[in-house]
């Protein structure tokens, strides 16, 4: 890949590398689940909290702020009692899902034990 001549910052820090900046905004361990379930449309709260299992309140709250702050999700706030809060990508969200697919596809190629599965898959990967 090369040397990058841009620098690249966020909060702060600085990154070299595009790529770093990416896993460092995404990294967590629950925001690839909380982007792939918003990918299938706009969620309550309880419904994020319901789909995605073993994560608790702490831990959903802390990793929906890191992603509405990164731009990633946009939050809404309805005034009705008692409250009601979805969640869902933008735009910048969406620009996620090819990402997100390939990197789907390349976790099954990853985890087959069929060779014909394997190549299959990676033929589906050298595609996208």
């Amino acid at each position: 890949m090369g040397s990058y001549e841009s620098m690249y910052e966020l909060n702060g820090k600085q990154f070299y590398c595009p790529i770093e900046l990416s896993v460092s905004i995404l990294a967590g361990r629950w925001k690839s689940t909380i982007i792939c379930e918003l990918l299938q449309g706009k969620k309550r709260y309880g419904e994020l909290k319901k789909n995605i299992l073993n994560i608790n309140h702490k831990m959903l709250a802390e990793q929906l702020r890191e992603l509405e702050s990164a731009g990633i999700i946009q939050r809404y706030v309805y005034p009705v009692v008692p409250p009601k809060v979805e969640y869902e990508l933008t735009a910048l969200g969406e620009g996620l899902r090819p990402a997100v697919e390939h990197l789907r596809q390349w976790g099954m190629y990853f985890t087959s034990d069929d060779p014909d599965e394997s190549q299959a898959v990676a033929q589906d990967v050298k595609e996208l």
